[in-house]
């Protein structure tokens, strides 16, 4: 089985980055069936263009733009390409970045897929700050990067704790975020009362219903804008938002920067 080290991705990589022990890579793959392999290095995948499968000895992902993978170091996966252009983002973390900042590695075993749109944007951020790639781009990086593992670290804790009702209304929530969402049908949908969906949505996803809905759009659009030359007008009803200006605004609040000046950071 292929044993892969810093930075090595099956692939055409056109940027790889090393901040202070973290090697970012921005890499097209051309693989139509990578076989079973793994990397020296735990490491996060992000999509950002086309699609790809991937499966471990647990799961299988069907990766669309968007999709967030964590892999522990020595996890074996496996790779198939469908035809068409595919470019993952990926950020490399060697053992000792874990050691030296004293995060705890015992919830993190294996290989999943990572769906809090919060993480996502963290995420995005990073992607960002890798394009920037300025004297401050290290350690935003780092810092993003340490918020990442903690809510990662809070999620693990309080999985097991999860009423049911969470998983579902997580699933419905990403199949119609775009859809003008109503309190009382949501509830009637997963059979539990308006106030109580209301009380406890905020203990389990650390935002309320409506923040939580704006970050998924977000996320949305963020896939789209990094991908085609959409106008906004058209991201913003395609993702949900009432108008531009209503996307533009929930977009900076969430990103630090106008979908325009993203767009632009990633040419």
């Amino acid at each position: 089985m292929d044993t892969l080290g810093n930075g090595q991705f099956f692939g055409q990589t056109n940027e790889t980055l090393d901040f202070d022990g973290l090697i970012i890579t921005d890499t097209e793959y051309t693989h139509p069936y990578v076989d079973w392999h793994y990397h020296e290095n735990a490491y996060f995948t992000f999509l950002l263009q086309g699609n790809v499968i991937e499966g471990n000895k647990k799961e299988i992902y069907e990766c669309l733009p968007g999709t967030m993978l964590y892999h522990h170091w020595e996890d074996p996966h496996y790779n198939i390409k469908p035809d068409g252009f595919t470019r993952g983002f990926h950020i490399e973390i060697p053992r000792e970045w874990f050691e030296n900042l004293n995060i705890s590695k015992d919830n993190l075993e294996g290989s999943f897929n990572i769906k809090n749109p919060e993480l996502k944007l963290l995420m995005y951020k990073i992607f960002k700050e890798s394009k920037i790639n300025d004297n401050a781009s290290e350690t935003s990086t780092q810092q993003l990067l340490l918020n990442i593992f903690s809510e990662l670290s809070n999620q693990k804790v309080l999985l097991e704790k999860k009423p049911i009702w969470v998983k579902q209304i997580n699933e419905l929530l990403h199949e119609t975020c775009t859809d003008k969402l109503n309190l009382t049908e949501i509830a009637q949908t997963l059979n539990i009362h308006p106030t109580h969906l209301s009380r406890d949505f905020h203990k389990y996803f650390h935002y309320n219903l409506g923040d939580y809905v704006r970050k998924l759009k977000i996320n949305k659009s963020l896939s789209i804008l990094t991908t085609n030359e959409k106008s906004l007008t058209e991201i913003a009803l395609e993702c949900g938002f009432a108008d531009q200006s209503h996307f533009i605004r929930c977009f900076k609040e969430n990103m630090g920067v106008t979908p325009l000046k993203y767009r632009k950071i990633l040419k």
